[in-house]
């Protein structure tokens, strides 16, 4: 065979060879045909097997509030979790109170026990947002994600299922005068504590029967 025609036919294969092992796909395929983070289900988890069942271990707003008074290191290092280097920091709280009263955006609660010269304390019933819920029980590892974007989604899918779960059935009936058992989180800076306007994001909203 003449060495042209040779020459011919080895090209002729090897591009059929590159042909057929290289091959191009749509960026959209790609991003569909890969395994997406479902962060809605991590929340959903989250909240049944670890979120409620660790409010147990939440932390008296009364007691914790007198003792950030007088020992504030030691009630941070004690009961705050945050995920990072920093002044913020976030806990887990329970407590009872009284309603003052009821705006469109939050509940003011008259803390039961906390004394004449304390102040009230604001549950969240229409901006829940942030990251408190998501780390204020110290139970999720932030190494078990592979991205920073999944680990945020995780935190917008619990406030969803805060403003889904815990605040409708809340909100519609809640009344000034009203009894209140809650549990939420709280973010506190260290370096500049501020205790007389106390934000609660509510993970559990209970109103007590007369």
């Amino acid at each position: 065979m003449p060495k042209p025609i040779r020459y011919l036919l080895f090209a002729v294969v090897f591009a059929l060879l590159a042909y057929n092992s290289v091959y191009f796909r749509k960026l959209d395929e790609v991003k569909a045909g890969a395994a997406a983070f479902d962060a809605a289900g991590y929340a959903e988890d989250f909240w049944g097997k670890k979120l409620i069942p660790g409010l147990s271990k939440a932390v008296d707003l009364n007691a914790l509030t007198a003792q950030l008074k007088t020992e504030k290191d030691k009630a941070f290092e004690q009961y705050s979790h945050a995920l990072g280097i920093g002044n913020i920091r976030y806990f887990l709280v329970k407590g009872q109170g009284i309603v003052a009263d009821v705006s469109e955006n939050e509940v003011s609660v008259k803390l039961i026990g906390a004394g004449e010269g304390a102040g009230n304390v604001r549950i969240a019933t229409e901006y829940i947002f942030g990251n408190a819920v998501r780390d204020a029980s110290g139970a999720i590892d932030i190494n078990a994600f592979t991205n920073s974007m999944d680990f945020n989604n995780v935190s917008a899918e619990i406030n969803e299922l805060i403003r889904e779960k815990v605040v409708p059935p809340f909100k519609s009936k809640v009344k000034k005068g009203d009894r209140v058992t809650f549990h939420g989180a709280i973010e506190l800076n260290r370096e500049h504590l501020q205790l007389n306007n106390i934000e609660i994001i509510p993970v559990s909203l209970q109103i007590e029967q007369p």
